[in-house]
């Protein structure tokens, strides 16, 4: 197959992935927006390189002219998640997706490979739009901790180091690192509550600060200079005591402050 012919093929996997990559990213944002906790710490793409895509079609006996039927791990959307019971919700999430389907699953979470590589594997079809029609693309989503994802990255360097041909000795020390990162897992689920409030409060208070500078920032065109002064200087004075609940009495009593002068310039306008 020419160059220009892969460009071609491989154009719509890379715009399943941006697409992707962003509604992933806009979930986790809307739950930290609303001062909740996000199953989803971190999402990545990628398309697979030419040479990545030859070498697994000569070894699993794909023909070229079969490889956009018989190969769904071309365009590859990785999540990765703190804890392992956030795996569930983020599949759960895509299971209730209406701009994806579902074709496959492979839980290597529940059923760990020999190797003691662990990840959520989905594969997704999903349409995209382009100059030439609607195009259906499959889409492996990898759903995994951060522990286990800083394993299969190593795993895998290992992999294309050795060619697949990893020494005995290499093998039994990766697996051992498995099993550690099994049991990292399991500890820090066992304080996943205490994570979670501590992350929730964290964001919730930056949430309202962010509320709190910009209603200062609308303030300043509308309000006189003498007043905006004042409250700015009672804003980082009680910023300054990290009081959460003085910070939520301000936070209110600048929102009626500003709600009051929104009116007034509704009024003017009238």
């Amino acid at each position: 197959m020419e160059i220009q012919l892969w460009r071609e093929v491989l154009s719509p996997y890379e715009l399943a992935v941006q697409e992707l990559t962003v509604k992933f990213e806009h979930l986790m944002k809307e739950y930290k927006e609303q001062g909740m906790y996000s199953p989803i710490e971190q999402v990545t793409g990628r398309v697979k390189s030419i040479s990545s895509i030859l070498q697994k079609a000569q070894k699993k006996n794909i023909p070229l002219d079969r490889i956009q039927e018989e190969m769904y791990d071309i365009a590859g959307v990785r999540i990765i998640c703190q804890f392992v019971e956030d795996i569930e919700m983020v599949v759960e999430m895509i299971r209730k997706r209406s701009d994806m389907k579902i074709v496959d699953e492979r839980d290597y979470v529940s059923h760990v490979k020999d190797s003691g590589y662990r990840s959520y594997h989905l594969i997704v079809a999903y349409e995209v739009e382009t100059m030439s029609g609607t195009q259906n693309i499959c889409v492996e989503i990898q759903v995994r901790t951060l522990g286990m994802n800083f394993w299969a990255i190593i795993e895998h360097s290992l992999q294309y180091k050795y060619q697949k041909n990893m020494p005995e000795h290499i093998r039994k020390k990766l697996l051992k690192a498995a099993q550690a990162i099994v049991v990292l897992d399991s500890q820090l689920s066992a304080v996943r509550e205490e994570i979670m409030d501590a992350q929730n409060s964290f964001q919730y208070q930056t949430n309202m600060i962010a509320d709190i500078l910009n209603n200062i920032q609308n303030l300043y065109h509308t309000a006189n200079k003498r007043e905006i002064a004042k409250i700015q200087d009672e804003f980082y004075r009680i910023y300054e005591m990290n009081d959460l609940e003085k910070l939520q009495r301000f936070s209110r009593e600048l929102d009626i402050i500003a709600e009051g002068y929104r009116a007034q310039a509704l009024d003017h306008e009238e």
